[in-house]
């Protein structure tokens, strides 16, 4: 644990400012069995909880190592002022008030300056926030109820929401959680710096991250470097990609989102797996602390239905789960305990030949696991426990954990519905080093999850990214004409279609043909007449192809009226492979490349890949294999596929083209590249700049 944050983390001394919140801090420390001392400082009370009260931080009897700020914003300040003279350990700040509610006040700003002043060197987290609970010592800098209990070892949840934090301490899927931290709005320390500081504890297996918005990149990418170290998984919950949620959270933690795909594409980088529901998001959790990432997405399934096998094998396919053919080893050893009635397939329908029956079950499970694969899953839902007995199903649990030495992957109850498995059978099974999945779907979502991050662990980029010198949003851009975007890819080394610009309409053919020989001998017919000054040339009929000759060139000129000048290329033979590559700066994120299926139909198709740049282009060609679009690539139904060595040319091109223009690039966009045997050429290109 960073040696900065070890006093505030791991506290042997807390005081705790205010009134009826702070009090609240100290009896759930007392309700933890925190074993320090505990300092109540209130000026109108004696006594809070049972513990004598101090008027004054002069008063304390020693120098706290952590503290809870529960006063408003004013006297939080001066409260964080006396702390910092006394070489305090830290503070988690209560109050709201601060950077975060700038729209509403304008006086918030200051008062967050001055907050910052007060602390000097000393830790502080929030403001605006709950603050930290730590349940391997009992420490709660927590002024409401929380639903945890003290553990030994866990995963540590951070968020920026503290009533988030809260529903997570109360939930029942046997998650066990070890710090609980809540950011606010990170008026000093970040999401990422406390994450930093709680993986380093050995007794913490997994990290969770609910953010809003990434606030320093750099300690993000710092934290993914600490995480591949320890060889710890983090899993996020990054919301955000809602027009209405990006309002919301500036209004929340003035936190600046970024767009969504770019959040992604950077969290991935840093080696963080991405969630996008809140059940998912404990039950990957659940996964990773219990048994592990899975070291791929093959899975094994058994359960005694074959509308449960059905479902599996639907639900397991929307994720990516592969579901491999039983050997003929386990199609003998299951026949032999199964006998002649069930059909053998994986996900396997058992029936109910061999239930309630010990050692039957235990034979069928040993045979699921001589077969190869990463995980195994025994679907099972229990009933309810005020209205049924479930005897039989203790007997297939147990038989389960009889067979577990046989296993050597992950091993997973699952309950269809995440309601239909008691909370003390989690925890029995937990302890067994079996995790319990709660519903079907998020079972495979999870599994899916912490299979993705253990692929995400094999290759991460070595080189930050690239973030602009300027990160708030530009209010003015420029686009550059066709003719400058394409002499701007030539200067770089892309391949572009021989041009040549008109300004002014000719008056007759023979003054055409006589400007084209002078200006542009090589141009030849076929070629296409494009205008200058549109952003989307085809809506505006601003494309005329298949023009043969000076005279349809002449035609085509008088009646087309494009706001500045006109643009006269080689028409490139037909391909049928087109690509969109495009660059879009991001504010928060640098610059987000993507790649996707292009031309007309890019919107439609929508097959798309996305990267922050630098990115290599192995990464890069393994990704786009990955997609719809891979095959295509790489040679489809008699078609020959792209050039790869041509492709990568022009990717590194353009980084060389962003890394020289990063100052005052906003948007790079080729549409189509035309990807042929032998090159690739940008037919069409759009840059802006501001």
């Amino acid at each position: 644990m960073s040696d900065s944050l070890q006093r505030l983390l791991r506290p042997r001394s807390i005081a705790v400012f205010g009134g009826s919140w702070a009090q609240s801090v100290v009896e759930q420390c007392q309700k933890l069995g925190y074993d320090g001392d505990l300092w109540p400082v209130n000026p109108n009370k004696s006594h809070v909880a049972g513990l004598p009260c101090y008027s004054s931080v002069e008063e304390l009897p020693g120098v706290p190592d952590a503290s809870f700020i529960g006063v408003n914003r004013d006297a939080t300040i001066g409260v964080v002022r006396q702390l910092a003279e006394l070489k305090a350990g830290g503070a988690t700040c209560f109050a709201s008030g601060f950077s975060e509610a700038e729209r509403e006040d304008s006086t918030s700003i200051d008062k967050q300056h001055q907050l910052l002043a007060a602390s000097r060197d000393m830790p502080i987290i929030g403001p605006n926030c709950y603050g930290l609970i730590n349940y391997l010592d009992g420490v709660s800098l927590w002024p409401d109820q929380h639903g945890g209990i003290r553990v030994d070892t866990g995963v540590a949840i951070l968020t920026q929401s503290s009533n988030l934090a809260i529903s997570l301490t109360m939930q029942r899927r046997g998650l066990p959680i070890a710090y609980v931290l809540t950011a606010g709005n990170q008026a000093q320390l970040s999401l990422s710096d406390l994450a930093a500081a709680v993986i380093q504890d050995s007794r913490v297996t997994a990290l969770g991250m609910h953010i809003e918005g990434i606030k320093d990149p750099r300690s993000f990418e710092t934290l993914g470097a600490l995480s591949a170290q320890l060889g710890k998984p983090i899993v996020a919950l990054k919301v955000g990609s809602s027009e209405q949620a990006q309002h919301a959270m500036v209004s929340h933690t003035k936190s600046l989102s970024g767009s969504d795909s770019a959040a992604t594409a950077f969290l991935e980088r840093c080696g963080i797996t991405r969630v996008f529901a809140l059940n998912v998001f404990v039950e990957t959790l659940k996964v990773l602390h219990v048994s592990g990432a899975p070291y791929g997405k093959r899975v094994f399934s058994m359960s005694c239905s074959g509308g449960e096998a059905a479902i599996m094998s639907d639900t397991g396919e929307r994720y990516g789960i592969n579901f491999p053919p039983l050997n003929d080893r386990q199609q003998s050893e299951l026949r032999n305990v199964l006998g002649p009635m069930v059909a053998l397939a994986n996900p396997l329908d058992y029936h109910t030949y061999v239930w309630n029956n010990a050692s039957a079950m235990e034979a069928m499970f040993r045979a699921m696991f001589v077969g190869e694969s990463d995980s195994a899953i025994l679907i099972i839902d229990f009933p309810r426990g005020d209205r049924c007995t479930f005897e039989s199903w203790h007997v297939a649990v147990n038989a389960l954990l009889s067979a577990k030495q046989a296993w050597p992957g992950v091993l997973a109850v699952v309950a269809t519905l995440s309601e239909n498995i008691p909370e003390d059978i989690i925890h029995f099974l937990h302890a067994n080093g079996v995790v319990a999945l709660q519903g079907l779907e998020a079972a495979c979502d999870a599994l899916a999850t912490a299979a993705h991050w253990r692929e995400l662990s094999k290759e991460r980029p070595q080189l930050p990214i690239w973030i602009p010198i300027e990160l708030n949003e530009v209010s003015t851009a420029v686009p550059l004409d066709e003719a400058k975007a394409k002499s701007e890819l030539l200067k770089w080394g892309i391949n572009v279609p021989n041009g040549i610009v008109l300004e002014t309409q000719p008056k007759s053919s023979a003054e055409l043909e006589s400007l084209l020989r002078s200006c542009n001998p090589s141009l030849s017919f076929p070629i296409v007449l494009k205008g200058l000054g549109w952003t989307h040339k085809t809506e505006n009929n601003g494309v005329i192809l298949d023009i043969h000759s000076i005279d349809e060139l002449q035609t085509a000129l008088f009646n087309m009226h494009p706001p500045a000048g006109y643009w006269l290329e080689d028409q490139i033979a037909e391909c049928p492979i087109e690509l969109l590559v495009g660059i879009v700066r991001d504010p928060v994120l640098g610059f987000q490349l993507t790649i996707g299926m292009g031309g007309i139909l890019a919107e439609l198709v929508q097959d798309t890949c996305h990267w922050l740049m630098p990115v290599s282009f192995h990464q890069i060609q393994q990704e786009l294999l990955q997609q719809r679009m891979g095959r295509l690539l790489e040679g489809y139904r008699g078609q020959p596929g792209i050039h790869w060595k041509a492709l990568e040319s022009c990717i590194e091109a353009l980084h060389k083209l962003v890394e020289n223009r990063r100052d005052a690039l906003l948007e790079l966009e080729i549409n189509p590249l035309l990807c042929t045997t032998e090159s690739c050429i940008a037919v069409d290109c759009l840059i802006r700049e501001q």
